[in-house]
């Protein structure tokens, strides 16, 4: 099954209610390039194996095809991928993104890796300044991983693999297209001997938004070097990102709908707001052999600082322009994180282990200045930030540990018969502490709390492969995942200094890998069912938005997908996944005193079905198409289910030429449809919604050597 590890993506696919109409989804590769790819992953394992053997569901998206699609961010990049949603927006600012897996739509429930190092830490996932140039592979694990990343990984790993140093095919790009849209990238090697080799690529970019004043530029520059020290290999990285961000709106919800009062893309944020980051990190590994066996080693640090300046309207919003209706604040926060992981391995015909032990230290401080003030519904009198009095003035500070000592092994004692298990031990330990004062007053860390946690994890898993030759092939699969995940922190303006209970899960997991002729038609079929405890969701608190533990839920689907390579650089496929995710138990206060009992109803922003279908045709000279379509069903804007969001449908296309000295000219469209329905749901303002980004007109110039 070599599509598993090339395909482009996509992935999904059921039927209704839980068996009805196989769909497909049609990712497009660049052509006979990709059909010597190698069928290896590496997420679910840390060492290399069959993605056809692994009892998981795992989409590889090739760099190749990412760049023949015209994608420049994590949406774009896995339009395709079955059951995983990338939702543009949400309270990181423009370039932020909310990603869904299996139904479940959470800032931090999965894991964002780069080239094997948490990226994000031990918070939330760094992905407004994930630059897509350089990147060779994506893997897209659906569910936990337990033991390779343990506490960090719940329903997902994304782990996207760059060029090793020295070996980055060089390539320059230039665009610009409507909304002030422009971006130049390089990445070229410096060194490819043996003694040293050396990577660097960096870019630039700028685009405004449809809604008002959203805007933002990032800047990035990426170092790769390795060189032969003693019986080994010693690799380092130095990556920088700036990021200057204008913030926009999301739109309020009043009853069961978006609020007619609030006009579609007004910005109510204070005339200065800003969301700003700046981020380094150093990467630094070593590998070699200690006689059979290979000794892998990564270490990374990195040091975070945002300045924020936002502002969210109250529920109960007044229109006059004078009345206060608004709270916002002035934000400096600072995140340092750590990341050391060293694993022993081996790999033979029968047996394949690893044993293992890393960490991640996190350690998050933020200190706000809040405010009241007034501003139209339209955002036409948005005062500065250094106009309003302060209110109070909040500190947070947390620092969190989470070791791990993991083992698995790949028994294979048939040829037909694949066997995977492994288990970690984690321990997390978790301090924070918070306060709030007056305007007048500096605040300091006087209310602290703590959560220490030991707790095994771990997963078990087969592959049967029920028929096979030169041809055709099936094979059969089940696992089984347990993991628990320390609550998330989302360093928002409050002084809060309660840590809330750790989210655990219970998954099983089923479903077969074929392919015919020779792998130019591939089918798979998953079926999972995730329990949860002590989720953590967005709620009411007394009269405030917070994250609070729900009690307990159920993710349930099936996912269907089916590629076909009809010729030579062609390929298609169409996805159709059915997701169910419900409350099982959470009975939730609401503001009048009154019980409501949740059990049943659907979780927010989750939709039943979701389709994707994508083409790409791209010769290595000639005329270049490719093409996209994103469906998301309906779902529901609140946990009483009483507030719908209508099914949506989003379109890219490129069209372009590329010639035969390595020059393409291209013409992308990003959502064609311009639609603007609700995708992320705010954590900060109260039942507030951002919407989909209008359309973008982009002209490409690409040269690759």
């Amino acid at each position: 099954m070599k599509s598993v590890r090339l395909r482009s993506a996509v992935r999904g696919g059921l039927r209704y209610p839980l068996l009805s109409a196989i769909a497909l989804s049609a990712t497009m590769l660049s052509g006979p390039a990709f059909a010597d790819k190698p069928d290896i992953t590496v997420t679910a394992t840390r060492i290399p194996e069959s993605a056809e053997k692994i009892p998981a569901d795992i989409d590889v998206i090739t760099g190749d095809s990412i760049r023949a699609r015209g994608a420049q961010d994590l949406r774009g990049a896995l339009v395709g991928a079955s059951g995983i949603e990338v939702n543009p927006g949400g309270d990181a600012g423009p370039l932020g993104s909310v990603v869904a897996s299996q139904g479940l739509a959470e800032m931090d429930a999965y894991l964002l890796i780069v080239d094997g190092i948490p990226y994000g830490g031990a918070f939330n996932p760094a992905i407004a300044a994930l630059d897509l140039i350089d990147v060779s592979r994506i893997e897209v694990l659906k569910g936990a991983a337990p033991v390779t990343y343990g506490a960090t990984s719940f329903v997902g790993a994304i782990h996207v693999i760059r060029y090793e140093a020295g070996e980055q095919p060089t390539r320059l790009l230039v665009q610009g297209g409507t909304r002030s849209s422009a971006r130049g990238a390089f990445a070229t090697n410096i060194a490819t001997g043996d003694n040293f080799r050396g990577s660097v690529l960096g870019s630039v970019e700028t685009r405004k938004f449809r809604q008002d004043r959203g805007q933002f530029e990032r800047y990035h520059l990426l170092f790769r070097g390795s060189a032969p020290v003693g019986t080994g290999r010693f690799s380092f990285d130095l990556d920088g990102t700036k990021i200057d961000q204008t913030p926009y709106s999301p739109h309020p919800r009043e009853g069961n709908a978006l609020s007619a009062r609030f006009p579609l893309d007004a910005n109510t944020n204070p005339g200065d707001a800003r969301q700003d980051l700046d981020r380094l990190q150093a990467n630094f590994g070593y590998e070699t052999k200690l006689g059979d066996i290979d000794w892998v080693s990564r270490a990374s640090v990195s040091d975070t600082v945002s300045r924020n300046v936002r502002g969210y309207l109250r529920p109960d919003f007044a229109t006059n322009g004078t009345t206060i209706n608004a709270d916002g604040f002035r934000q400096r926060v600072r995140l340092n994180d750590g990341y050391f992981d060293t694993h022993l391995s081996k790999a033979g015909d029968k047996f394949d282990w690893v044993v293992g032990g890393d960490v991640i230290y996190g350690n998050g401080r933020q200190r706000s200045s809040n405010f009241e003030y007034a501003v139209l519904p339209s955002g036409a009198n948005a005062p500065r930030s250094t106009n309003i009095p302060i209110d109070e003035r909040t500190f947070l500070k947390d620092r969190r540990t989470f070791l791990g000592i993991y083992g698995q092994a790949i028994i294979r004692p048939i040829e037909k018969l694949t066997l995977l298990g492994g288990a970690r031990l984690n321990r997390t330990s978790e301090r924070r502490c918070g306060s709030v004062t007056i305007a007048t007053a500096l605040p300091a860390p006087n209310n602290c709390d703590t959560l220490n946690k030991t707790r095994l994890s771990g997963s078990v898993g087969a592959t049967f492969d029920i028929f096979k030759n030169d041809a055709t092939d099936l094979a059969l699969y089940v696992s089984y995942r347990n993991t628990y995940k320390p609550a998330a922190i989302d360093f928002g303006p409050e002084g809060d200094d309660g840590i809330l209970k750790p989210e655990t899960s219970n998954s099983i997991e089923a479903g077969f890998k074929s392919g015919f002729l020779n792998e130019r038609i591939t089918v798979e079929a998953n079926y999972f069912n995730t329990k949860f405890r002590n989720l953590v969701i967005r709620e009411n608190v007394g009269g405030l938005p917070a994250l609070a533990n729900a009690g307990k839920e159920k993710f349930e689907g099936v996912d269907v997908d089916v590629h076909i390579i009809p010729g030579k650089d062609v390929n298609i496929g169409l996805t159709y996944a059915y997701h169910l995710a419900k409350f099982t138990d959470f009975a939730r206060l609401r503001p009048n005193g009154t019980i409501q009992q949740l059990a049943g109803n659907r979780l927010e922003l989750s939709p039943r079905y979701v389709a994707s279908a994508v083409f790409v045709y791209a010769p290595e000279t000639g005329i270049n198409l490719s093409g996209s379509v994103h469906y998301t069903g309906d779902r529901f804007l609140n946990k009483g289910n009483t507030a719908v969001a209508k099914r949506y449908a989003t379109v890219d296309a490129r069209i372009g030429y590329r010639f035969a000295n390595g020059l393409g000219l291209f013409v992308d469209g990003d959502n064609l449809t311009n639609r603007r329905d609700p995708v992320a749901e705010s954590e900060i303002g109260d039942a507030q919604f951002y919407r989909l980004p209008g359309r973008r007109v982009i002209a490409t110039a690409e040269l690759k050597f």
